[in-house]
């Protein structure tokens, strides 16, 4: 039972034999017999693998090997969220099985749906025809957009997850929440913070022009071409939402800021902070009105959520670079400079909006 080709680096987290018995089941649809299992790329926070048996293959998403405090429960919230969405339109991967507890792994885990689709960044090379400025590559991120408009129209009580997230006040503790953030790095041997232009001008400004909140709804948290599947070919079509390590219940135009600070706007004196070109894509304006259209929420204060994100981004990519500091992953000068692009695009368009 169980034996297989399993990757060595993980095979004490994920024993065959042991995830074998446990899926045969809790996931009888994984079929039987021998087990494969291999790492995926792209998961930092959480260790995500590829697992096939009998003909099947499936995903599995674990806490990594050294995990952070609340490690355990993002991968019972993760769970908990993609079960509440199975009879919803907002595309996802499908939840297969979950363990919330520590009996059988260790730690908490869950299986869900392979998806036949392609990332949205993060290849070296996007395939055809993605792989050339063009009519399809142009329309990517309308197809990105659908994720969120239809993920800010679930009824969250009507599925189960009321208690998802405190929503009420989200706005106004943001600022706070992510200087204290910050400043709990400081904690780090070898890290004694650093000056990182911009950000405290972003967060004072913050405090002071909380807008009204939109009504309330799930929120991604994460959401970018980085964390979006694609079905082969054109037209643009998403095929799954990824990593929903940071979704809650708050204000479904955090999100929204979120996609579109890395977009250019038609009138932008300076170029977006994003991690990838924005050449080949529509204005920030246009992607806008398109989630205006379909969801019918005021996007007028865009700007705010925009600087929230950037804000808040640049303080979860610090923390890497507090990491670094502490000798605890290898230096990269690119992450370093990310925050101070975040940070300093942040104050910039706090000053231009007044």
């Amino acid at each position: 039972m169980g034996e297989g080709i399993v990757d060595p680096s993980v095979a004490d987290l994920v024993p065959a034999d042991v995830f074998c018995a446990w899926a045969d089941v809790a996931a009888p649809q994984l079929g039987d017999g021998p087990l494969s299992l291999s790492v995926l790329p792209g998961g930092t926070a959480n260790l995500v693998c590829k697992v096939s048996r009998g003909g099947q293959t499936m995903v599995l998403r674990r806490p990594p090997r050294s995990p952070r405090p609340d490690s355990f429960k993002i991968i019972e919230r993760e769970a908990r969220l993609l079960a509440a969405l199975k009879d919803s339109d907002v595309p996802h991967p499908t939840l297969q099985a979950a363990s919330p507890g520590t009996d059988v792994l260790g730690a908490p885990f869950y299986l869900m749906a392979w998806i036949d689709g392609w990332l949205g960044h993060g290849l070296p090379v996007n395939p055809p025809p993605y792989d050339h400025q063009g009519e399809a590559l142009h329309n990517l991120p309308f197809a990105l957009m659908d994720g969120i408009i239809a993920l800010s129209k679930v009824d969250y009580k009507a599925v189960g997850l009321a208690d998802f997230g405190k929503p009420d006040g989200f706005l106004a503790r943001q600022a706070d929440r992510w200087k204290s953030q910050l400043d709990s790095y400081k904690a780090a041997e070898g890290y004694e913070g650093r000056d990182i232009p911009g950000l405290a001008y972003a967060g004072d400004w913050l405090r002071a022009n909380v807008p009204e909140q939109s009504p309330a709804g799930l929120i991604h948290g994460d959401y970018s071409l980085a964390n979006a599947m694609f079905h082969w070919g054109a037209p643009p079509r998403l095929a799954a939402m990824i990593d929903w390590e940071l979704a809650t219940v708050a204000d479904p135009l955090l999100d929204l800021g979120w996609v579109l600070y890395g977009y250019r706007g038609r009138n932008d004196t300076e170029p977006p902070a994003g991690y990838f070109d924005p050449t080949p894509f529509p204005a920030r304006e246009e992607l806008r009105d398109y989630y205006a259209e379909r969801t019918g929420r005021d996007v007028s204060n865009l700007a705010y959520y925009m600087i929230l994100s950037q804000y808040k981004l640049a303080v979860i990519m610090e923390r890497q670079v507090a990491r670094m500091a502490a000798g605890k992953q290898p230096f990269a000068e690119r992450t370093s400079e990310f925050v101070l692009r975040l940070a300093r695009r942040a104050g910039s368009m706090a000053r231009e909006a007044g």
